[in-house]
């Protein structure tokens, strides 16, 4: 039992002798966003000399000083660490759960934006090379799953946002060109929007693509049949 309890101890000893404030250059030189992963990021700002983070939708989360690099986090249950070379980034400590995986959150450029930020800018030519880049780096990452965005697409519809449905259906046609599936939900979100001739156009897509996908068939049929 007290083998457990002494490196606990020692972790709250170092906390509680270190001060929350942070020097000019650690805050001048740590202040910004950095990538969490591929489409969320964790800001870094300060107040009063002492660090806060922004994530997930959460202000002011404070980490609990460490030393003068290293900082404990709760809600992620973990220690973060600031490492200055060659790049300004954030590295999670080691610990049993992750051995042998380390954890490199990046620093932003200025003006710098993730895919869905793009996207919620209406800048959907950026948000587009941003997904492809992602794709490039990572072809199996969770932020472009085929399925994920096509039910993005869906809730847009659902709440009557053609605009954002049919821009987000689109970037899943060119993740997954050869997919009929992603050409026959563009049909859908255009046909929501009224645009029947951009509608027949994408079902025709995902015909060609598998001649026997039903729900192309069964939509193309409903719209002759009018």
């Amino acid at each position: 039992m007290r083998n457990h309890l002494l490196p606990s101890i020692l972790f709250l000893l170092c906390i509680s002798c270190a001060s929350p404030k942070n020097s000019e250059d650690f805050i001048s030189e740590t202040t910004g966003r950095y990538l969490f992963n591929a489409n969320e990021v964790l800001e870094v700002y300060f107040k009063e000399k002492e660090l806060f983070i922004k994530w997930r939708g959460r202000e002011d989360i404070q980490p609990l000083k460490v030393n003068d690099s290293s900082f404990y986090m709760k809600e992620l249950n973990e220690k973060i660490i600031f490492v200055g070379a060659p790049k300004i980034h954030i590295k999670l400590a080691e610990k049993t759960e992750h051995k042998g995986v380390e954890y490199l959150f990046s620093k932003m450029k200025p003006g710098e934006k993730t895919p869905t930020e793009y996207f919620e800018a209406k800048n959907y030519n950026k948000a587009l090379k941003a997904f492809l880049e992602i794709k490039k780096q990572d072809s199996l990452s969770p932020v472009i799953r085929q399925y994920t965005i096509n039910r993005t697409g869906y809730n847009y519809m659902k709440n009557n946002e053609f605009e954002k449905a049919i821009e987000i259906l689109k970037i899943n046609t060119q993740l997954y060109p050869k997919s009929s599936n992603t050409f026959d939900s563009l049909g859908d979100a255009y046909l929501e929007a009224k645009d029947t001739v951009n509608a027949i156009d994408n079902y025709n897509k995902s015909l060609s693509i598998n001649s026997e996908n039903s729900s192309s068939l069964r939509m193309l049929k409903k719209i002759t049949e009018k």
